[in-house]
């Protein structure tokens, strides 16, 4: 079996695994109890939350822990929305998000918020003299992904942020989980930023939101105060303590696993370079861990299921997309329904081995020969 899907899950590290089986035994107590034991949960809850903070250079009370990037994404969205409506009623995002921003996004549509897409560049960045144009005095949120999850393009964040920055009504909003991880994570212009563990060998069930001391939002879930008033529920101590453990590790290795997925990504574009009928999507400014190719002539599904007969696992899109529809990224970045209706993601990671790159590149030599006739 050869996994590379890596952008739609990741097989839980056993170091984590081994921090979320001690942590459930060892800090069982509700950590809002007032006894002791629920006193020395919160006291390791508060630590936790210190030592995650420092890892993003944030402060701890700008930490709000979800169950993933989805419910992050629709806190983050549909709470500026409502908190700052009464500023104004625009929204700002792109056709290369994740269905969990453009979901909330649609929501807003209904309720009369009004939402642009800013243009992409061929290159997949977002075209700042194109958002210059569209943003306006009643601009409360642009949202943009720091990474997108189909074609891997990195977004200058800086550049973006800054020119939001000269708009005082305008927050700005990044999902950051195909980021967190595999790249170094600037917030000094991101006002509020989403991530979750299962993408970087962690859990289910735990992700948070970053959300700057100075911004408010309406909650999506109404409850006691929790760990903080944004986010209603009793904490999950040992999914937290485990999504740190995720965290640290990834955060240590982020340079070397680059590299070795930086050349495996290389030796694919190289190798699929050399057939005619592959198109491939993820410019120059994509990570290396997600490469999106389209198959001229050829039904995308078919080679999926191929490739998944072989043992190789890779998606058609996102896994939250909705099957036998265009690409979104795809289609923003080339304007071509065919080419977005025919595209394939392959994912990789540091797990990814020589000898699975090899094997993967023979079995879609064969796959291709095979559906080209």
């Amino acid at each position: 079996m050869i996994y590379l899907d890596y952008a739609a899950d990741s097989p839980v590290c056993d170091e984590v695994l081994e921090v979320f089986t001690k942590a459930s035994h060892t800090y069982f107590a509700n950590p809002n109890a007032n006894h002791i034991l629920g006193k020395e949960a919160k006291a390791c809850l508060e630590k936790t939350t210190d030592e995650i903070a420092a890892m993003f250079k944030v402060k701890p009370q700008e930490i709000i822990y979800t169950s993933g990037a989805t419910e992050s994404n629709n806190l983050a969205i549909k709470g500026v929305a409502e908190h700052y409506g009464r500023k104004g009623k625009h929204l700002i995002t792109t056709y290369l998000e994740h269905s969990s921003v453009t979901g909330p996004m649609s929501y807003l549509q209904e309720k009369g918020y009004e939402v642009d897409f800013v243009d992409i560049l061929p290159n997949g960045q977002v075209d700042i003299e194109h958002l210059k144009e569209l943003l306006r005095t009643d601009t409360i949120l642009v949202s943009i992904a720091y990474v997108d999850s189909e074609l891997g393009v990195r977004q200058n964040i800086n550049q973006i942020g800054e020119l939001i920055k000269t708009y005082p009504n305008c927050l700005f909003h990044v999902d950051a989980t195909q980021a967190v991880g595999k790249l170094p994570i600037d917030t000094t212009y991101i006002d509020l930023m989403t991530f979750t563990a299962h993408k970087i060998y962690g859990l289910h069930g735990i992700g948070a939101l970053i959300k700057k001391e100075k911004i408010f939002l309406t909650p999506s879930i109404h409850g006691g105060v929790s760990t903080t008033p944004f986010r209603s529920g009793t904490p999950s101590l040992a999914l937290i303590l485990s999504m740190k453990k995720a965290l640290e590790l990834a955060f240590a290795g982020e340079s070397s696993h680059y590299e070795k997925v930086q050349a495996f990504n290389q030796l694919i574009r190289e190798k699929l370079a050399h057939y005619p009928n592959v198109l491939i999507n993820s410019s120059d400014k994509a990570v290396p861990y997600i490469l999106n190719i389209s198959l001229k002539g050829i039904k995308a599904s078919d080679f999926q299921v191929k490739l998944a007969e072989k043992g190789i696992y890779i998606s058609t899109k996102s896994a939250c997309t909705t099957p036998n529809t265009p690409s979104r990224p795809v289609m923003a970045l080339t304007r071509d329904r065919k080419r977005a209706l025919s595209t394939l993601r392959i994912s990789l990671s540091h797990l990814t081995t020589s000898e699975e790159i090899k094997t993967f590149l023979e079995v879609f030599d064969t796959c291709y020969q095979e559906l080209s006739k």
